[in-house]
């Protein structure tokens, strides 16, 4: 019943039960019909009883379809009762809480996702693009993502030798891409410039791992190969054991190979990074060129969707409307009853 009432009027009943109480509603105008108006007899009583009845007159027998005439107060003598009962009617509509059901926006459930990028010195090679540096390259590829996910928290983790969190956590993508537009590459042959990518990678671990209840990504890009965590360095964390760290968390690890050559001028060895992503249930891709670098993040885009929230409501109750009317035709109803419509015994 209250779903077609919704489908008649866009109203609802929070408290359907309470239309119970139009039986008693029903029952006292029963009651009251069925006792009549008070009354008292008086002479001559033929005249009155009853308005437009027929009546007969001593003498007049041959006049016996006369009607007295009714006045135009006399047809609306069941007006007090009908607006009181039309108010108990609307006060039991009102305790049954009429309500509007009101579709909230949908909002989609955004995911966590850190940008882990390569600032070695050899970032700043121009084999991807001519014009741009391949720093420059990945991070247009990079803004032009973050634009395409507004529901997304994302972060920025730069590294070279060591890992540094430029950017937590956020929604304020504009904050973010202004920080990533200031990311530059570390001087040449400083104790910074390394490629540590099993330390950036478990950087990236560590600041994902308390939100269990979100889907948690790390899109890893570099030009190199890891030459920190070497065997020279056992200490040092290797890009297996933060696979091992992500897989244990839940998170996943897309990672690109940007550029066709290492520092060294010999082939990229993509070997640990490809272990990398798949342990974690993420993918290994080579970006030989810009275009590549771009449709890399397109396509991880496609890939890492956000959950859309079921659709929500709110209830609008709009019990108080009704409730007034109510008081309205109650009060009225007796007012008429006790002036112009009054009848006595």
């Amino acid at each position: 019943m209250t779903s077609l009432l919704e489908s008649l009027t866009g109203l609802l009943l929070l408290d359907p039960w309470m239309l119970l109480l139009l039986l008693a509603v029903a029952g006292g105008l029963l009651v009251r019909l069925r006792r009549g108006r008070p009354s008292i007899d008086f002479a001559p009583c033929g005249l009155v009883t009853g308005f437009g009845a027929e009546v007969v007159l001593p003498g007049l027998e041959d006049f016996s379809a006369a009607r007295l005439p009714r006045s135009l107060r006399s047809r609306f003598l069941f007006l007090p009762v009908g607006l009181q009962v039309l108010g108990l009617v609307l006060v039991v509509v009102a305790l049954a809480r009429p309500a509007r059901r009101i579709a909230l926006p949908l909002e989609t459930e955004g995911i966590d996702i850190l940008l882990c990028l390569d600032v070695s010195s050899s970032m700043k090679e121009r084999d991807l693009d001519r014009e741009r540096t391949r720093l420059e390259v990945a991070k247009g590829a990079a803004a032009a993502f973050i634009s395409g996910r507004p529901d997304d928290r994302i972060g920025l983790v730069c590294f070279a030798r060591y890992p540094d969190l430029r950017c937590p956590l956020t929604l304020d993508h504009g904050a973010l891409t202004r920080l990533l537009s200031d990311v530059a590459t570390v001087e040449s042959d400083s104790p910074e410039d390394a490629t540590g990518i099993g330390t950036a990678v478990a950087r990236c671990a560590q600041v994902l791992k308390n939100d269990e209840e979100r889907s948690r990504v790390v899109i890893l890009l570099t030009d190199g190969e890891e030459n920190v965590a070497t065997a020279g360095n056992p200490q040092e964390i290797a890009p297996l054991h933060a696979g091992q760290l992500c897989e244990q968390l839940g998170i996943r690890v897309y990672s690109v190979a940007a550029g066709a050559t290492s520092s060294r001028g010999t082939p990229i060895d993509t070997g640990q990074i490809q272990d990398l992503s798949r342990r974690t249930g993420g993918q290994f891709y080579e970006a030989r060129d810009a275009g590549a670098v771009a449709a890399v993040y397109t396509t991880i885009d496609a890939l890492e969707k956000a959950a859309l929230v079921e659709p929500r409501y709110e209830m609008e109750e709009r019990f108080l409307p009704v409730l007034l009317l109510a008081i309205l035709l109650l009060l009225l109803g007796r007012l008429l009853e006790s002036t112009a419509l009054r009848v006595l015994p």
